[in-house]
């Protein structure tokens, strides 16, 4: 065991990771998705899961605006989406369109992704700052799950 730095310790912890993907909407309804590693359940009753988002997020002006947010379980064939949608900006483009993503609108009016393995609806109970990132915490409301799809877990190179 020995003193290291941050990114040592970051790079060593992160594997397997799960990614997400968000899926929001700004104040004119148009649709985001953001790809994140930062997620967690926090509550069984009710069930509640917690988003950190950073600040200069196109994603978070829109969970400001409107308090409902998708939490996405990528199958293993969608990788490119999620690569896609963790380096470009929804405030730049439509990552809907470009990608051909085909959905369904959810019950919270939100797109559940045909293709993922589940799809999760919540609305926002709270939110906290934390440092450049805000958590928003949100309690499911609905879930849809494709018991035929495989789940996407990433090993990543250290």
């Amino acid at each position: 065991m020995e003193l290291t730095d941050f990114q040592t310790i970051n790079k060593k912890t992160k594997i397997p990771f799960r990614p997400v993907l968000i899926c929001s909407k700004d104040e004119e309804g148009k649709f985001n998705l953001i790809t994140v590693e930062w997620f967690m359940r926090t509550s069984l009753s009710p069930v509640m899961y917690a988003i950190s988002i950073a600040h200069e997020r196109y994603t978070y002006e829109c969970l400001q605006k409107n308090r409902l947010f998708n939490i996405i379980f990528p199958n293993d064939k969608m990788g490119k989406l999620l690569q896609y949608c963790g380096i470009k900006s929804g405030r730049n483009c439509d990552k809907f369109e470009e990608m051909e993503v085909q959905y369904f609108p959810g019950r919270n009016h939100l797109p559940i992704l045909k293709e993922a393995i589940a799809n999760i609806e919540l609305e926002i109970t709270s939110q906290v700052r934390s440092g450049d990132h805000t958590i928003f915490i949100g309690e499911a409301k609905y879930f849809w799950h494709d018991p035929l799809k495989s789940n996407m877990i990433l090993y990543p190179e250290v």
